[in-house]
């Protein structure tokens, strides 16, 4: 048996040969004279030998998967990180706005809290509790006769009357409409 080959009885290791074993195989090839197939050796020891630059097979690809289950794989992982990425992605956007709401809201309470201590500060003088005693609650100074006028004023006209409004109920007017009589 030639060397290298008690490793490998099916002849499959060419691909791991050195390059300087290539060389002494390619001497080794049978002469242009001879057939291939009247080599010293008989055909029953050696079995055919597959080429080493052979070609991949277009369905084989990664995992043994045709094209189509390649698709759907892809196609489903997108959709795998498409919900595990929908779900913070709705978190963020509601606690966003939430947060947009609260600091509108924060701003309005901080202008309250600036008039209503604008007011206590109109408060504290005496005088002007004073004021807004007597305009608002109609308080008067002991010894003080308070006058109280009252304006007349003209009564309200009442509302205008809508059109078809004439006292008619509603299931009157329609009946009359069915019967094609005029109100």
């Amino acid at each position: 048996m030639p060397a290298g080959r008690a490793s490998d009885p099916q002849g499959r290791g060419e691909r791991n040969v050195p390059p300087s074993r290539r060389r002494v195989r390619a001497r080794r090839a049978p002469a242009k004279g001879r057939p291939a197939g009247n080599s010293p050796r008989s055909n029953s020891q050696h079995p055919k030998r597959r080429p080493a630059n052979r070609a991949k097979s277009s369905t084989g690809g990664a995992f043994k998967l045709s094209s189509t289950r390649r698709a759907a794989v892809l196609a489903l992982l997108v959709c795998v990180m498409a919900l595990s990425v929908a779900v913070p992605l709705r978190t963020y956007l509601s606690q966003r706005d939430e947060l947009a709401a609260q600091e509108t809201q924060r701003a309005e309470l901080e202008i309250q809290v600036r008039q209503l201590e604008q007011r206590k500060q109109e408060l504290s003088d005496p005088a002007q509790v004073e004021a807004e005693a007597r305009a608002r609650l109609g308080y008067v100074r002991p010894g003080e006769t308070p006058y109280i006028v009252e304006v007349p004023q003209a009564p309200a006209p009442p509302p205008p009357r809508a059109p078809g409004d004439d006292g008619v109920p509603w299931y009157e007017e329609m009946w009359n409409s069915v019967l094609g009589k005029e109100s």
